[in-house]
């Protein structure tokens, strides 16, 4: 340990507390600001794809901004009963049976982000049907807008000193207080970036230079691709969930095995859109 400490450049982990302000026996935290913050302006983005005519085939967006305002509430359920569902499912599922309590218990693991993306999906089509709206059409809409959630989601995961990764000795290493002695991957970041910024770059030139709105289901398809290729690289430098472990190998984690088939159905997806423009005779992403 102490070689390893030796060699390393290690960068201090800035210490910012969790809770930003307490007004009388209510703490308001990072996480769920993070959350609020995440869905709102996913929520003005989604809607500025809408107004956007340009982007759509025949100009004709298959919602209004309308529509949006009302799945707000949808999508909001669907995030969080389906992040802590996940989450007690994939992570945690033997303790929560011991002591049911333990699922309102959501500073013991908290959220799944997969759980959350069922959630969401389940939302989309319940409100799609009741509404009449393509259910491709909103998931290509949602989809864009997901990658601000992700950033400020984990850029809370740093702030509360969770979900640090795997001991290194990079430069950029850091000593997380809860993650023990040695210098660790600041995955947390890491992910922000993949999974935030540079995700949401790539949706943003398909769309708006690439037009890939006008064809159901590449934009959604893209998405769910892309998260599931990021989220299996920063495996490899996240420690696995301390009840989990690895489950093959010293390498193979819960989180790769929950975004493998999530890149298979987003190939799909993308696949089966740019047969369908051939078919018709539209143009498609390149």
């Amino acid at each position: 340990m102490e070689y390893l400490l030796d060699r390393v450049a290690i960068l201090p982990y800035p210490q910012i507390d969790p809770v930003i302000v307490n007004i009388g026996p209510l703490a308001i935290h990072w996480y769920g600001v993070a959350y609020i913050v995440g869905i709102l302006l996913g929520w003005l983005y989604a809607r500025s794809l809408v107004s956007n005519k340009g982007l759509w085939p025949n100009a004709n967006a298959p919602m209004t901004a309308n529509d949006l305002d009302d799945f707000l509430f949808w999508a909001a359920i669907g995030i969080v009963v389906g992040g802590r569902t996940g989450y007690i499912l994939f992570y945690d599922l033997e303790p929560v049976l011991e002591h049911p309590l333990r699922a309102f218990e959501i500073w013991n693991g908290g959220m799944s982000f997969h759980g959350g993306l069922i959630g969401t999906t389940l939302a989309i089509i319940f409100f799609s049907r009741s509404r009449n709206i393509n259910v491709w059409g909103l998931c290509d809409v949602i989809a864009p807008c997901v990658p601000i959630g992700l950033f400020f989601g984990r850029l809370a995961n740093f702030i509360n000193d969770e979900l640090w990764g795997r001991v290194t000795d990079v430069p950029w290493a850091m000593i997380f207080p809860t993650g023990g002695p040695l210098p660790r991957h600041p995955s947390q970041l890491y992910e922000a970036g993949l999974e935030g910024i540079v995700l949401f770059i790539v949706l943003r030139l398909l769309t708006h230079r690439f037009a890939s709105l006008k064809k159901p289901r590449f934009t959604c398809g893209a998405f769910i691709t892309g998260y599931g290729c990021c989220r299996i690289f920063a495996e490899f430098f996240r420690e696995p969930d301390p009840q989990l472990g690895y489950l093959y190998g010293g390498w193979l984690t819960m989180g790769m095995i929950l975004s493998l088939p999530m890149v298979a159905v987003g190939i799909w997806a993308m696949a089966s859109a740019r047969r369908a423009g051939k078919q018709t005779g539209v143009a498609v992403p390149r």
